[in-house]
């Protein structure tokens, strides 16, 4: 008998343990697709798959002034899977002394001279402000923001971001295959949203799984994973940056911050080509 209530207890226990369980994990937010954001990310990305051609409607076009205001743009664009060309590593650091935080993107180049960007993003709501702890705390759904170059260079140079645009060696197929894997995704975290955190779910880390699955670069964790802002170098150690030049002249080769902001202001048609160049307007 006395080994009978024995059990009976230890069921209790187990169903209430069992029961706090649920409620605590009823309790976790959970990642939305229909917050209130913030006004450049209200809008998401329509992207389909038609054939060997991928189809992205509302595609951010956003221009942005000096004084921080920014005209609206959206466009609809078909990317045939074989006009893909290359891929091209931007690289904005959050600050001038201490390199480790900073934002990683690409973008893709296109035959016909072609570009479209791609960024990993917190999603903010409306009045709210991106930070290292909400990161790691869920205030912030995941993003695939899918855009011009105008709008996603043009928007950190504006406000007066360090950005490097560094030239990828990935051939026409492995860029190809990473632009595929990305718009895949981006349109899975639209149909199921996850959370955005600051040291395994940010721009970076996702871009380290694109890369690793569409190329055998292996890309290993570490911190030039985990702190972006080390990433240009941990890319030109693994032989994935298309430069002889070692990392301090590379960083000065390519930054392009000052020639996005020429080319906005002059209202330069070849926007893409001129900021390669490093001609500005």
């Amino acid at each position: 008998m006395i080994a009978r209530v024995g059990s009976v207890g230890a069921i209790l226990v187990g169903t209430l343990a069992l029961g706090l369980v649920a409620a605590a994990a009823w309790a976790l937010p959970r990642p939305r697709a229909d917050r209130d954001w913030a006004r450049e990310q209200a809008t998401a990305p329509e992207i389909t798959f038609d054939g060997d051609t991928v189809r992205v409607r509302r595609l951010r076009d956003f221009r942005y002034t000096p004084d921080g205001s920014a005209l609206a743009g959206f466009r609809d664009e078909a990317f045939p899977l074989d006009d893909v060309r290359r891929v091209w590593f931007a690289l904005a650091p959050f600050a001038r002394r201490y390199r480790g935080l900073a934002h990683s993107f690409v973008t893709f180049e296109f035959a016909g001279g072609r570009f479209v960007a791609v960024s990993v993003e917190a999603r903010r709501e409306e009045d709210e402000r991106y930070s290292l702890l909400g990161g790691l705390l869920r205030s912030f759904e995941l993003a695939y923001v899918v855009g011009t170059e105008e709008d996603l260079l043009g928007v950190r140079a504006q406000r007066g971001d360090t950005i490097f645009l560094y030239p990828s060696v990935t051939t026409p197929e492995q860029a190809r295959a990473i632009f595929l894997d990305m718009m895949v995704r981006a349109r899975d975290t639209q149909e199921r949203p996850e959370f955005y955190n600051t040291l395994l779910n940010n721009c970076n880390t996702n871009l380290r799984r694109h890369v690793n699955r569409a190329t055998s670069a292996g890309l290993p964790w570490g911190w030039g994973v985990v702190l972006p802002g080390f990433s240009d170098a941990l890319a030109l150690e693994r032989g994935l940056l298309d430069t002889p030049l070692p990392l301090e002249r590379a960083r000065e080769r390519f930054r392009v911050d000052e020639h996005v902001r020429q080319a906005l202001a002059g209202g330069a048609a070849d926007f893409s080509l001129r900021i390669r160049a490093g001609e500005g307007a």
